[in-house]
């Protein structure tokens, strides 16, 4: 039988133009590498690539009703993603990024907002949602006190959480986000934002504050050092697998949807976060969230023959 996860919130179009070396001086032109779109956000990049893990996935967030949304909406349809659940909000743009890649690998960025900031819990029909996991990519959008509503309401009818954000990592964005994590079975931050927020100066630390502030179990990027996954109980190092590295865009979302399932599929906290791993590798491998070809079977063949950090 199928997982069913439904993905809440950030739903964003990327593009990605690989090999700037300088933003152009006044009206002049540059030749690059790429130019290429993918879907993305902590709910929209997180969705794909489960679908493409074989997961049932549902999305539920708004865009604009622009062509930005059309060619955001095609890219998640065509990974097997259920947009039904995709509110339009004319009134706002579909929410878009620019990611500039240099040849060092460095990526600044643009990014509109959008109809990211116009979601809100109205625009969920409350019996929709409901699935065996709901992922809340983005919950300071919503605010925490919407946040919790909505997670307590899904954990009511029985199902798991997660939460991931994209904000960077502050004090204040922990506070404002407080009433959501006592209803988060496992929250996915990566490194910085467990400083910022917490103000620790190890992981381990501050992963342990998001604990004890209410989340079940803190699962934390580290980049190229893995995963770092904690609860009251204890504390787990994944280590990253070796891969070349083209782009890290959506690896964090890449390492959410592996970690996800694998917890869904009940495997243990070391193998759900070796799973996330060995899928951001894809991600990493490809420009964009969407790159590459791979399921399930592909990502644990490359599991079993590629060797970690």
């Amino acid at each position: 039988m199928s997982t069913t996860i439904s993905v809440v919130g950030v739903h964003v179009l990327d593009t990605h133009v690989m090999g700037v070396e300088s933003i152009p001086s006044g009206s002049d032109g540059q030749l690059v590498e790429t130019i290429r779109m993918s879907a993305a956000g902590t709910a929209g990049g997180t969705g794909l690539v489960l679908a493409r893990l074989g997961a049932d996935v549902s999305s539920f967030g708004a865009v604009g009703d622009d062509m930005t949304a059309v060619t955001l909406l095609a890219l998640l349809a065509e990974e097997g993603v259920d947009i039904t659940g995709l509110v339009r909000k004319g009134e706002h743009q579909t929410s878009s990024s620019v990611i500039p890649v240099r040849p060092s690998g460095e990526r600044p960025a643009w990014h509109c907002i959008g109809a990211n900031g116009a979601f809100t819990l109205e625009d969920l029909d409350p019996a929709a949602h409901l699935a065996d996991h709901v992922h809340l990519g983005g919950p300071e959008f919503l605010g925490g006190a919407a946040a919790g509503e909505l997670l307590a309401a899904a954990r009511a009818a029985g199902a798991t959480t997660s939460v991931d954000l994209l904000a960077p990592g502050d004090p204040d964005m922990l506070a404002w986000i407080a009433d959501a994590l006592p209803h988060t079975d496992y929250l996915l931050p990566n490194d910085e934002q467990v400083l910022g927020f917490t103000g620790a100066t190890d992981l381990a630390t501050g992963a342990r504050a998001l604990v004890d502030a209410g989340a079940g179990c803190v699962a934390v990027t580290q980049g190229a050092r893995g995963a770092l996954v904690v609860t009251r109980d204890e504390v787990i190092e994944v280590p990253a697998y070796a891969v070349d590295v083209v782009d890290t865009t959506g690896c964090g979302d890449a390492f959410s949807a592996g970690f996800v399932l694998g917890r869904a599929q009940g495997r243990s906290l070391a193998d759900s976060a070796a799973l996330g791993c060995a899928t951001a590798a894809q991600v990493a491998s490809g420009l964009g969230t969407d790159a590459g070809a791979y399921d399930l079977a592909a990502v644990e063949a490359f599991m079993a023959a590629t060797p970690t950090r």
